[in-house]
């Protein structure tokens, strides 16, 4: 067996099971479920009409690479939504269409990292739990990054040094974060491309929030808009994931796709010839018209806009909490044990939300996530104000 399954821990849901599994919920309440980030928002009908029109593709074994009006699609999305130079990502070379973020962002490390002794992993701590399963299974080790709210919920790069650096294979990065909701901002992607070069290591940017934020007017940056300002438009050592998932509120069509350094997705397709991962053709048409049209993704912003607006004015004076910059979690600090904060909640409340130190390891004796929890304003409106009027009435019994 691989000796990376030896550290693998249990997923932060299957901690909550365990930990609410003596727990009796209230009864004169209907469950209400924040803990798990699964966008609930109507899958737009674009996607759907689409999806049925294309079934006679079931007929046909799917291109690894996928179809090139797919690909046209995300480049074109791509070059429109980061301001990227005309005709900068090739459709045939830049992009490679993926069953969701999640298969592929464990699948690159696997690809990429080479295992040999001292091979370093860097990763935001909280973070995706992928990243971490991703690195010990290609036998590297987790180096975790605390994200702290005096740094602004992102890492200290700085305090980095330069040994770590040079042992750093792969970089992931998640902006707008999870759970936080921080962004990175364009000077310090492009300090990080710089770095790459310097310690030759590969960053694979999840940027499957970044269609989530409060501001249309302020949408947050990605990886390959900072590579491009400073001349890199080959995108070396650059990866960008993508989904629909929150985009377009589709979790269950898994699709998504990586985008950047032309070497790497080559290795990358690559790899998935032979881990046998293609996107299906109705999908793949589903994913093309979900691509090329905004005026759905402009609406979901807006329904998260109404939800923060609504939650937080009824939250606020009781929690430690702020709109994030991205992304539709909230991500309180508290003045008691998380674990128990939840536990507790549930019982007297009957409304799930995740344990922050379940998203995250103690790294440097501190455990960032520890008395934070994660509140996902994935269910409708009134379920949302109703969570936040029922954690209100919980507070005044703590």
């Amino acid at each position: 067996m691989n000796p990376g399954f030896k550290q693998l821990q249990s997923y932060p849901f299957e901690k909550l099971a365990a930990l609410l599994t003596d727990t009796r919920p209230a009864n004169l309440f209907e469950p209400i479920a924040l803990a798990v980030g699964e966008p609930r928002h109507p899958t737009p009908a674009v996607i759907r009409e689409t999806l049925v029109k294309h079934l006679d593709g079931l007929a046909n074994y799917p291109l690894i690479r996928g179809e090139r009006n797919l690909r046209e699609a995300i480049a074109h999305w791509l070059c429109r939504r980061f301001d990227l130079p005309v005709n900068s990502i090739d459709p045939d070379t830049n992009v490679l269409p993926v069953n969701g973020t999640r298969e592929a962002l464990f699948a690159i490390a696997q690809c990429v990292v080479d295992r040999g002794e001292g091979s370093l992993v860097l990763m935001p701590n909280p973070f995706y739990q992928i990243y971490e399963g991703a690195a010990l299974l290609a036998g590297a080790q987790p180096y975790y990054l605390n994200c702290d709210q005096e740094n602004g919920f992102l890492p200290d790069f700085d305090s980095i040094s330069d040994t770590t650096w040079a042992r750093c294979q792969l970089l992931y990065l998640c902006s707008p974060g999870n759970p936080a909701g921080a962004v990175i901002p364009d000077r310090l992607l492009r300090r990080l491309i710089e770095l790459a070069e310097q310690h030759d290591f590969i960053i694979a940017s999840d940027e499957c929030y970044a269609e989530v934020y409060p501001d249309e007017a302020r949408p947050p940056p990605g990886l390959l808009g900072a590579a491009a300002r400073m001349g890199n438009t080959e995108f070396r050592r650059c990866l960008v994931f993508h989904s629909l998932s929150k985009r377009s509120n589709a979790p269950g069509l898994r699709s998504g796709f990586v985008a950047g350094d032309v070497r790497l997705i080559a290795q990358f397709a690559r790899y998935r010839t032979y881990h046998g991962c293609a996107m299906p053709p109705p999908i793949q048409a589903a994913s093309e018209a979900a691509w090329g049209d905004e005026a759905h993704v402009i609406d979901n912003r807006r329904l998260y806009r109404e939800k923060f607006d609504a939650v937080l004015e009824i939250l606020a004076p009781v929690l430690d909490v702020a709109k994030p910059a991205g992304g539709f979690y909230l991500w309180p600090r508290l003045h008691i044990d998380d674990q128990r904060f939840a536990q507790e909640l549930y019982a007297q409340q009957n409304v799930t939300v995740l344990p922050g130190s379940f998203l995250s390891r103690t790294h440097n004796g501190h455990n960032p996530g520890t008395n934070y929890i994660r509140i996902a304003l994935v269910a409708p409106l009134e379920d949302c104000i109703a969570a936040a009027r029922r954690i209100t009435e919980f507070m005044k019994t703590l």
